[in-house]
C-alpha cells in the first residue's frame, strides 16, 4: 500500500497509508495525541516503581520515546514490549522529527537505538529501561498476567475492525496483571462494549485534539 511522510497539526510528522486514509497518528497532532493517551491518561498513574508495558502497535516509535522521556521524569524503571507486525523502514523513521519537536536531542541516540535493536532481544536503552520489539501478529500474544499498562494504539477500527474484538480484548485482560490499565484512542461504543465483554471496567475520557473520548480500561 502507498504510505507518505505527512505532518500533523502540532508540527510533527507520521505515516499515512494512502489507500486507507489512515494515519499511525492522529493529524490533529501526533504528538499531543501521544502525550493525552498514552501518559496524561496511562504513564501518569505510575511513579517510583518498576513497570512492564506492552505496545500494541510499535509503529514510528514515538510513544517508546515519550515513555522514555517521561518515565526518567517519574523515575520509573520499565520493561518496555513493542508488538508490530510490520515494521516502519529506516528510510521513514529518518524523515520523521519526533527529536526536534520534543527538543530531546540528548536522547536521540535512545530513539535511534531502539529503531536499531534487534528484534525478540530484551535490549537495555538507558539504565531502568529495557525495550523488547516482537515482530508478530497481535493474535500470536498470549503472556498471563505479565502487564501493568497497554498501549492499544492499533489502526482504526475503520479499516482493521478485527483487532477491535473481544478476541482481542481477552487477550489483552488476560496479559494484565490485577489492577492494570489499557488505554486507546478510540471511543467507539462497539469498542467499549468489547471491553466489558471479557471482564474491563471502563471509563470515557476526554479525548485528545480532534477528538471528543477516548477509553481507558482497568482489570478488577
Amino acid at each position: 500500500m502507498k504510505r507518505k511522510i505527512i505532518t500533523t497539526s502540532d508540527g510533527s510528522k507520521t505515516i499515512q497509508i494512502e489507500d486507507w486514509n489512515e494515519q499511525y497518528h492522529s493529524k490533529h497532532g501526533a504528538i499531543q495525541e501521544a502525550y493525552h493517551v498514552f501518559i496524561k491518561h496511562g504513564l501518569s498513574l505510575y511513579s517510583n516503581e518498576s513497570i512492564a508495558l506492552l505496545e500494541i502497535g510499535f509503529g514510528t516509535g514515538l510513544n517508546a520515546l515519550i515513555t522514555l522521556i517521561e518515565s526518567q521524569k517519574k523515575k520509573l524503571r520499565v520493561e518496555y514490549t513493542g508488538v508490530e507486525a510490520f515494521p516502519v523502514s529506516g528510510e521513514e523513521i529518518e524523515e520523521l522529527n519526533y527529536i526536534s519537536q520534543l527538543n530531546a536531542s540528548s536522547f536521540e541516540n535512545c530513539f535511534v537505538k531502539m529503531h536499531q535493536s534487534t528484534w525478540e532481544d530484551n535490549i537495555p536503552i538507558i539504565d531502568d529501561f529495557t525495550l523488547i520489539k516482537q515482530k508478530k501478529d497481535f493474535m500470536q500474544i498470549n503472556e498471563q498476567e505479565k502487564y501493568n499498562l497497554v498501549y492499544f494504539d492499533a489502526f482504526g477500527a475503520r479499516v482493521q475492525p478485527e483487532l477491535w474484538t473481544e478476541t482481542i480484548f481477552k487477550k489483552m485482560h488476560d496479559a494484565l496483571q490485577k489492577n492494570g490499565v489499557l488505554v486507546t484512542y478510540s471511543a467507539k461504543g462497539s469498542v467499549r462494549r468489547a471491553m466489558q465483554a471479557v471482564g474491563f471496567t471502563v471509563e470515557r475520557l476526554p479525548g485528545p485534539p480532534g477528538k471528543r473520548e477516548m477509553l481507558r480500561a482497568t482489570k478488577p
